[in-house]
């Protein structure tokens, strides 16, 4: 290795990098850095207790004192928070980085808070089930600190998207992916039971699987161009099949939902 690529290459037996929130996801970060040769503190005052090799921390000032890097992986609704806690204790050469799925503008005040104290801020968007793939999951960084978010997270197996260096913009492109994953998840969900519920499970399935499968590109455009053109025939097919769900038991939040889109789109094309 070259001299400069060895300067370049963070020395990650001397690096110190804390994880907030032991839940299930910070376990599993933590164990990831420290199969990556961090020296690794965990801080989570409702773990029962932690990864082998991470030190627990007392308390938030103790965990992030020291830290190269702090990763947060705690509910969304505790970012600010947090930040607010450690952005006074943390050392002014860190680098914060947010795992959590807050909203940008959430993201936008944490980055604020964070590096009027000093240390750079990052945000991370996960892009996947973390139980899956661990640490090495997808993800987005943006912020002022994503060089040494996205270095941290390669080091874990991960591959790293740079989201740009505003804060929030990683959050912002994850949430839009949340738009199809997790409505696609819902409707696939309304579709199997309401299989199920007439005796048609396998057939569904198999329907379901043939339309995810071929030119990913040429579905989306054939999905969104049919549904613009054919709203108004497709909103009454979707009140039919509200109606159907509802003779079987079923619950049709999304069969419903998806009629009155398909009425929205037949009425701003009057």
């Amino acid at each position: 290795m070259a001299a400069a690529e060895a300067a370049a290459t963070p020395d990650r037996d001397a690096m110190r990098l804390t994880v907030i929130g032991l839940g299930e996801a910070g376990r599993l970060y933590a164990q990831g850095a420290v199969a990556a040769g961090y020296v690794v503190t965990g801080y989570d005052p409702f773990a029962p207790d932690e990864p082998a090799g991470v030190a627990r921390a007392a308390t938030l000032a103790d965990a992030v004192a020291s830290a190269d890097i702090v990763l947060t992986l705690t509910a969304a609704s505790l970012s600010e928070q947090i930040a607010a806690e450690a952005a006074p204790e943390l050392r002014a050469d860190a680098t914060y980085v947010d795992c959590t799925t807050a909203s940008p503008e959430v993201l936008a005040r944490v980055a604020e808070v964070i590096e009027a104290a000093g240390p750079a801020f990052a945000d991370v968007a996960i892009l996947g089930p973390v139980p899956i793939r661990g640490a090495a999951t997808d993800a987005i960084v943006s912020g002022s600190g994503r060089r040494v978010a996205t270095e941290t997270l390669r080091s874990f197996g991960a591959t790293v998207e740079d989201g740009g260096d505003v804060a929030g913009d990683a959050s912002a492109r994850k949430l839009l992916r949340s738009i199809l994953m997790k409505g696609l998840g819902a409707i696939i969900t309304e579709a199997l039971a309401a299989g199920r519920a007439a005796g048609s499970e396998q057939w569904i399935r198999g329907q379901i699987a043939r339309q995810l499968a071929g030119d990913g590109h040429a579905v989306v455009e054939r999905l969104e161009r049919g549904t613009r053109l054919h709203a108004v025939r497709r909103a009454h097919e979707m009140a039919a099949v509200a109606e159907y769900l509802e003779s079987l038991g079923v619950a049709h939040d999304m069969a419903t939902a998806t009629q009155h889109t398909h009425e929205r789109l037949a009425a701003e094309q009057e």
